[in-house]
């Protein structure tokens, strides 16, 4: 059995709380901590266990989480205390690097950091120590980066990740030219080493307005090489050391995979996000020997994504666009899974399906260029109606929606006694808020969640980002037969 493990898992805003759930069902996993962007946990897994992980977009061995940083008009001093989140005494690397190799199944194995390189390491730290409070008072009177940076960090790297607007962040990554004093004099402690590195840092909140991501990451990267005499590797590193700093706290993390979980290998061409696609099919409750449908498969991603984590289900696909069945097609081959997905071309306004034959309906209902506020988004009555048809009474519905779409089945539901409901009924909490929302926010979403569509009754709504654009879950059940 696996030994227990701190981890924390970065997510899409508003999918915090399927991370969560994910976690204590798949890994039993204990102190479960939601914030903004990531989910904290600690749990006895494998690798492979970690790895099978749905709806989160990377996964991180835990080193520390504390406070966020006090936040002064000196730069260098703020830079002196970010470094001390990293530097720690030799051993304590040591220990960090054998349990992230026993992790990656090389028990008993030191490679090449090994125990004999202590000493070497320990000097190091030594000599850093000797200079720190002569490098902390130059650091306290300049207004810029310190001089040995600007000097010794050479090349940066500048990888800009999606925005949003909660958080703006970077991320700076050391490249493999950061040179070092201390190593390039001893050759041979480089040699015995032989071990790469690189830092990834990301600032967000007060902090960025006095530091860059790009500034603390050359700080540190050049400290590591420094003191573990360690080889700072851009493209190809041993070991990538995460750093994240922000209003809320200060994490350092080392990623488990060097892709993210969010990559899948059976999906060839990719639609709808993975993760979001999972989430959706985790809410329509699936049972073994199911009828599962998507009326707007695309490229089958919500299919492929319940066809992988409910193998017992049956899974029909339907689009109306020959390419996008056709890239659907290619995308259930290569996943393997021929014998689970049926697909056909049909119109979601006439599906040549019976009535009430299927248990669960999932579907991201399309809202690009073509439902924007044209005549298309006309057809959402006809869409849910046809939805609602084939669906059995107690089945489940699901629908990813966007804020105008949303807005347009709002104006189409009518309250549980048969009152006609309002137009522009309130929004759900903005993605990442669950569980912080104030008062009247709350009580829009229970307002729309009192209203029902046809014989469709709402369940839930989960507000989650899909980038530049927020969109909404809805989950309805069938309550009667349709017209009843």
């Amino acid at each position: 059995m696996a030994e227990p493990g701190r981890f924390f898992c970065t997510a899409g805003r508003g999918m915090e709380p399927f991370v969560a759930r994910e976690v204590r069902a798949r890994l039993g996993a204990t102190e479960v901590d939601c914030v903004s962007g990531k989910v904290f946990f600690s749990a006895a897994a494998g690798l492979g266990e970690l790895r099978g992980l749905r709806s989160g977009e990377r996964l991180f061995l835990l080193l520390k989480k504390l406070s966020p940083l006090p936040v002064t008009g000196s730069r260098g001093k703020m830079l002196q205390e970010i470094k001390s989140l990293v530097m720690e005494e030799p051993k304590y690397w040591l220990d960090i690097i054998s349990v992230w190799r026993k992790l990656h199944g090389h028990e008993g194995r030191t490679g090449d950091v090994s125990q004999e390189n202590a000493s070497d390491l320990k000097r190091k730290s030594e000599e850093e120590t000797s200079t720190a409070s002569k490098r902390q008072k130059t650091e306290q009177v300049s207004t810029d980066v310190p001089e040995e940076c600007q000097v010794e960090a050479g090349e940066t790297y500048v990888a800009p990740e999606r925005m949003s607007s909660q958080e703006c962040w970077t991320e700076s990554k050391t490249s493999s030219e950061l040179p070092s004093k201390d190593s390039g004099g001893n050759p041979a402690t480089d040699e015995k080493l032989g071990f790469s590195f690189r830092v990834s840092c990301r600032c967000s909140g007060a902090i960025a307005k006095v530091l860059t991501s790009q500034e603390v990451g050359r700080a540190l990267g050049v400290a590591l090489v420094r003191q573990c005499g360690w080889r700072a590797d851009l493209r190809d590193p041993d070991l990538e050391i995460f750093v994240h700093l922000n209003d809320i706290h200060s994490v350092v993390g080392i990623p488990l995979f060097r892709l993210p979980l969010a990559n899948r290998e059976y999906i060839k061409t990719a639609g709808l996000r993975s993760t979001v696609a999972w989430a959706m099919a985790s809410l329509a409750e699936i049972s073994a020997g199911a009828l599962v449908l998507d009326p707007m498969c695309g490229l089958g991603t919500i299919l492929l994504e319940a066809a992988k984590e409910w193998p017992e289900a049956c899974y029909w696909g339907a689009d109306i666009s020959e390419s996008q069945l056709e890239g659907a097609d290619e995308n259930i081959r290569t996943a393997g899974l021929v014998d689970k997905i049926e697909l056909l071309k049909a119109s979601v306004k006439a599906l040549p399906l019976p009535s009430e034959s299927f248990d669960s309906v999932i579907s991201d209902i399309p809202f690009g260029k073509k439902f924007k506020t044209t005549n298309d988004a006309q057809l959402l009555p006809d869409i849910l109606q046809e939805i609602e048809r084939v669906l059995r009474v107690g089945g489940t519905v699901v629908l990813l929606l966007s804020r105008e779409l949303r807005r347009r089945a709002d104006g189409l539901t009518r309250s549980a006694g048969g009152d006609p409901a309002d137009g522009d009924s309130g929004a759900a909490p903005a993605p990442g808020t669950e569980g912080n929302s104030s008062s009247s926010a709350q009580g829009r979403a229970e307002s729309v969640l009192s209203r029902r569509l046809g014989s469709l009754v709402p369940e839930a709504v989960h507000a989650v980002s899909l980038g530049r654009t927020d969109a909404f879950i809805h989950k309805y059940r069938k309550v009667s037969a349709a017209g009843n």
